[in-house]
């Protein structure tokens, strides 16, 4: 029998004493949801009054479990969005609302890149610190094992940035790797597939599931990506009980609290924060920077720093995008007084 348990719901003071029935939803088509439970399979809406209303209750994504007040004949009614233990959100297109969740209650995050010429380290950190920022646990995936020669170096070169997160290279065509990846795939487990075009997570999913899931699109041989094969938001379930979550739009996740992922991913650029001569040290030219000491004698590699600096400037963007925007222009005035200092000096 299917319950709310196949679908990883846990009881909670939220539901309990309540008319309502928990469900989770499976699909998000515009302003209609595809939601699973206790009913089956089942469509629904928003309850205008609650989620236009003022009332700030979350807008559903897929992964979310919601409350519904169910209608035999017709869509169904979402009443509320009950608390996310993790989830994706990135910018929300409509002005005023802050963020917009993609993902929600999700478990496990298969990061995927290509062991081939389109493997970007830099994209890597990014993913691991979306991931620790999100809540759940990191596992990279580097796929098309087959296609290169000598890889040691470069699943070496993920490690060393993966700060204990499990790296598994994995092959489709030779099924290289794909066992390892089944104590995740459990009953009530959810995962969700993240990265870039092309580097076969569509081929990946198929594999795993053990069927023809998800379209798979052909990739561009001068620089192995491809298209988007996704086009809404879904969530199917294995044969196993796992459930996998698949988006589209994770390209324009946002860094929204970067205490926990930029820390946790960059903790070994962080520790040499403490060993500065000065407590207030920017780690540009002040006397005595661990930090540039670290640089110059190759202890830290500089590319490393500057994918720090440059997470660490995206996350206070998007955190204020106002108080960035401040301090962009003061950073703008205080060049052109230097300018206009040197000029003159000289």
């Amino acid at each position: 029998m299917t319950t709310m348990h196949t679908y990883g719901f846990t009881e909670n003071q939220t539901t309990k004493n309540t008319a309502e029935t928990p469900a989770r939803v499976t699909a998000v088509h515009k302003e209609r949801y595809e939601l699973a439970g206790e009913y089956g399979t089942v469509y629904g809406k928003l309850k205008t009054s609650v989620y236009y209303g003022g009332a700030d209750e979350n807008f559903p994504t897929v992964g979310d479990y919601v409350l519904i007040r169910y209608i035999a004949d017709g869509d169904s009614q979402i009443v509320k969005t009950l608390p996310r233990r993790t989830y994706f959100a990135r910018r929300d297109p409509t002005p005023g609302r802050g963020e917009q969740a993609v993902a929600a209650n999700f478990d496990t995050v298969f990061i995927t890149t290509s062991l081939n010429h389109d493997l970007n380290l830099k994209r890597v950190e990014r993913y691991l610190m979306l991931t620790r920022q999100s809540g759940a646990t990191p596992v990279i995936l580097l796929t098309k094992a087959d296609l290169t020669g000598d890889i040691a170096e470069r699943i070496g070169a993920v490690r060393e940035i993966a700060a204990g997160a499990d790296v598994f290279p994995v092959s489709v065509v030779s099924g290289y790797g794909l066992e390892q990846l089944r104590s995740y795939l459990i009953p009530g487990q959810t995962v969700v597939f993240l990265g870039s075009s092309g580097v076969g997570k569509s081929s990946l999913v198929n594999a795993l599931f053990g069927g023809e899931l998800m379209t798979v699109n052909g990739i561009r041989e001068d620089d192995s990506r491809g298209r988007h094969t996704t086009t809404h938001r879904q969530l199917f379930t294995f044969p196993s009980g796992a459930m996998v979550i698949d988006t589209p739009g994770m390209r324009e996740l946002g860094m929204w609290d970067v205490t926990t992922g930029l820390g946790e991913t960059f903790g070994g650029v962080e520790r040499y924060f403490g060993n500065c001569r000065f407590s207030d040290c920017r780690h540009e030219s002040e006397p005595g920077c661990a930090v540039k000491q670290a640089i110059a004698s190759g202890e830290l590699p500089a590319e490393r720093w500057e994918n720090y600096l440059k997470l660490k400037h995206e996350a206070k963007y998007s955190d204020d995008k106002a108080a960035f925007m401040r301090e962009r222009r003061r950073l703008h005035k205080d060049l052109a007084k230097h300018s206009k200092k040197e000029r003159y000096n000289y």
